[in-house]
């Protein structure tokens, strides 16, 4: 089956500006920069961003007609499993990179970690559990 377990997952998402989310997600959350498309007249931007060992990216894009907006809910959500408390730097880091902690929807993510949304309104969740498919 072609979707099997080592198939990459690329998590894609308009933004209203690169710039904002790019430092929210890369200088607050420390992802790394995989490929960038500066777009020429008419063209998306494009912005790809992850771990270079990971089986996923986030890709980040600009419209160039302007017309296609964010459109989050408070439960389209990033989680990332960290498997231990979520360090209090890690959260004043993105908060200083654009990100603004928010009560979770869902009162199980205030449990076990902490929301954060960006600046399109996307959230992430750091999560401190451990997480397994098997």
């Amino acid at each position: 089956m072609p979707a099997n377990g080592s198939a990459h997952i690329r998590i894609a998402r308009p933004t209203r500006d690169l710039a904002a989310v790019e430092r929210f997600w890369r200088t607050g959350l420390g992802l790394s920069e995989l490929f960038r498309h500066a777009p020429e007249a008419g063209e998306h931007g494009l912005l790809m961003l992850g771990r270079p060992d990971a089986a996923w990216h986030l890709e980040l894009t600009t419209d160039p007609s302007g017309d296609l907006e964010p459109s989050p809910t408070p439960d389209d959500l990033l989680v990332i499993y960290l498997g231990e408390p979520v360090p209090a730097e890690l959260i004043a880091r993105l908060e200083r990179s654009g990100g603004r902690r928010v009560a979770a929807y869902n009162p199980y993510w205030d449990e076990w970690g902490v929301t954060l949304e960006d600046p399109d309104g996307y959230r992430l969740v750091l999560c401190e559990r451990e997480w397994s498919n098997s």
